[in-house]
């Protein structure tokens, strides 16, 4: 027996060992080459450490010519990346933009040791997103960027671009945040018709218990497990996406490491006293002075369709679009890649 546990115990170690070196301990993101195996004279390939707001963070930038527009990502969460996702989806746009995916703070590889929970406030971010453009319009000499707003990222960058219009070619929302007191209400009252149907009666108890909003942040959380579960967050299941996010290049086992840590962290510190961070953007930003469009899936339960839609139409835009897609819910992006991608090609021209 204890020859068996021995060896049980080596053939684990060894099977952790071969997954730190699939991993990789060195990040790197692949250079694009022509049909000789040469890098393609004018394209763009890199990962880049620069610090915004007084902390080191990590972006990268991937383009097959430099001569494009700029299109930069901020990611959901807080601590959803995109980064690690980049190399399964971001193929077709990388031959029309120069692709930037940025680790906010405290998010995958800007979680790191010199980060402080203490800077995670909304104005921050805010500020980290202006240095960040300004950075990349001098560093590729252009006038403006695309800037997309994925969930938690659509919260901070529309008021971004209602604030620089002069740095925006053109606001992109993915699954935009609405209002947080109604989209809580309306997927609440989803939920509760989708548990019946199911007949749940420990997730129904579970409900009743969480009780309907407004939520304090743990509460949410516990909310948002549930909306999960029921299909109306993700489109792709955790190992799904895990089993693409862990073949990135960019990411080195020790960034899996502060991805995870980042993720279970999420928002917390933005909200004072648990209090739920409110807005209303319908009351606050009824007009744009940017081109706006709105990517949103119909079964997203997160940021709902209906409240999106409501924005639209009352919002005041140089010119504007609504994108629904049809077999999604809050991340289109992976339900309909190819959907997503032809989109924001079409939006460039």
């Amino acid at each position: 027996m204890k020859k068996i546990i021995k060896f049980s115990l080596v053939l684990i170690s060894l099977v952790l060992i071969s997954g730190l070196f699939y991993l990789g301990f060195t990040p790197s993101t692949d250079k694009f080459k022509d049909e000789a195996g040469e890098k393609i004279q004018g394209s763009i390939a890199e990962l880049e450490k620069l610090e915004l707001g007084g902390l080191d963070q990590w972006i990268s930038i991937r383009g097959a010519d430099t001569n494009n527009p700029i299109l930069l990502w901020l990611h959901g969460g807080p601590g959803s990346t995109q980064m690690p996702f980049a190399h399964e989806f971001d193929s077709k746009l990388e031959e029309e933009f120069i692709v930037v995916h940025w680790d906010q703070r405290g998010a995958g590889k800007s979680n790191h040791s010199g980060f402080s929970e203490s800077t995670m406030s909304f104005d921050q971010y805010k500020a980290d997103a202006v240095e960040l453009i300004n950075y990349l319009k001098n560093k590729f000499n252009q006038d403006s960027i695309y800037l997309l707003g994925h969930s938690w990222g659509t919260q901070f960058g529309l008021e971004v671009a209602f604030e620089n219009p002069e740095l925006i070619e053109a606001y992109i929302g993915v699954s935009q945040v609405v209002d947080s007191n109604r989209q809580a209400e309306i997927a609440w009252e989803w939920l509760a018709h989708e548990i019946s149907a199911a007949d749940n009666q420990s997730d129904y108890e579970k409900l009743m218990e969480i009780g309907q909003p407004p939520y304090s942040h743990s509460q949410y959380r516990e909310f948002a497990s549930l909306v999960i579960e029921y299909g109306g967050n993700f489109d792709l299941s955790m190992l799904e996406l895990a089993l693409i996010a862990f073949r990135a290049p960019e990411y080195s086992v020790f960034d899996y490491y502060r991805l995870i840590n980042g993720m279970n962290r999420g928002g917390g510190p933005l909200h004072s006293d648990e209090n739920m961070m409110e807005y209303n953007y319908i009351n606050d930003f009824p007009v744009l002075e940017v081109p706006v469009y709105f990517l949103a899936g119909r079964n997203d339960y997160n940021t709902p369709y209906e409240l999106v839609r409501e924005y639209y139409e009352i919002l005041e835009a140089p010119e504007k679009g609504l994108i629904v897609f049809e077999n999604s819910a809050h991340t289109p992006m992976f339900a309909e890649p190819e959907k997503f991608t032809q989109t924001l090609i079409d939006i460039k021209k």
